[in-house]
């Protein structure tokens, strides 16, 4: 299961690594990329997982999520 979430604030490959990495803590998440270009990180989902919790966490670290599509 994969969802994607829109996050803005995300600048620099430093930026990547800590969304990446914020979303794999997550239990039940087994893979989490960041795409800079299109501003969105994709999810791979172990189990379902509210998009509240993965909102969340990379709220967080500091940036801003906007939205799970």
């Amino acid at each position: 299961m994969e969802k994607k979430m829109v996050i803005n604030g995300m600048k620099c490959m430093h930026c990547k690594a800590t969304v990446e990495k914020a979303l794999k803590e997550v239990p039940g998440v087994s893979d989490a990329e960041v795409d800079l270009d299109e501003k969105t990180a994709t999810i791979t989902l172990e189990k379902n997982i509210s998009d509240d919790v993965l909102l969340e966490k990379v709220r967080e670290k500091g940036f801003e999520p906007v939205r799970i599509v």
